[in-house]
């Protein structure tokens, strides 16, 4: 008899086939042949691909956590906040898709409020309300995800680089009338790892910036 299939063998089967055919091509049914069963064995786990989904992000934050080496709990909250989302973007960039898989889903436990608690307590030593934190942290985060989206769209894998994308192409279609557009591609299709961290250092200047504008305590209106 051939043993039972529980929810983990689908979800790594599932991030498995995720990297050969994307999100598009991820479907209930596919996961079931890949898994040598019936698509209805699969619903017992997952009602509907958004489910799975879910579990997807949430097996790769738990992947993630595993694998991390975070700062020290007494380290400033840039360094939190730098390691939080170069961290998360390597994650995102293990998988095809990645990124837009874990954009917009609901986390199906709460093994990430450990983490989230770590990450908001630098800020709330240095005298960050919560809701600047949360502020703060999430834009970061928003940041880090859109960037992965769109660089994942030019390399949906590490070493692998999409059709359309080539830069003097884009440049000869755009032509002399736009100069500054038609040379940006070459910037906007490449270096990914330098433009990511020129906007982290970016997004982490405006949070300081802002941090410094914020009134002493008693000080007058």
């Amino acid at each position: 008899m051939a043993a039972k299939l529980d929810r983990a063998q689908v979800v790594d089967a599932a991030l498995r086939l995720l990297d050969e055919v994307g999100l598009e091509g991820l479907t209930l049914r596919r996961i079931a042949a890949e898994l040598d069963v019936k698509a209805p064995a699969l619903y017992w786990h997952f009602a509907a691909k958004q489910e799975l989904l879910d579990e997807l992000a949430t097996e790769m934050i738990r992947r993630m956590v595993a694998a991390a080496e975070l700062p020290a709990e007494d380290a400033p909250w840039p360094e939190h906040l730098t390691a939080a989302c170069r961290v998360l973007r390597r994650a995102l960039l293990g998988h095809r898709d990645g990124a837009r898989v874990f954009s917009g889903t609901r986390l199906t436990d709460t093994g990430h409020a450990a983490v989230l608690e770590r990450q908001l307590e630098p800020f709330v030593r240095d005298g960050f309300t919560l809701p600047e934190a949360v502020d703060a942290y999430f834009t970061a985060y928003s940041f880090t995800v859109g960037f992965v989206i769109e660089e994942q769209a030019v390399h949906p894998l590490p070493g692998e680089r999409a059709p359309g994308y080539d830069a003097a192409e884009r440049a000869e279609r755009i032509g002399p009338d736009h100069p500054l557009a038609a040379a940006a591609g070459a910037d906007i299709f490449d270096g990914y790892e330098r433009r990511f961290e020129r906007g982290l250092a970016i997004v982490t200047a405006g949070v300081a910036a802002l941090a410094r504008q914020r009134p002493e305590p008693g000080a007058r209106a």
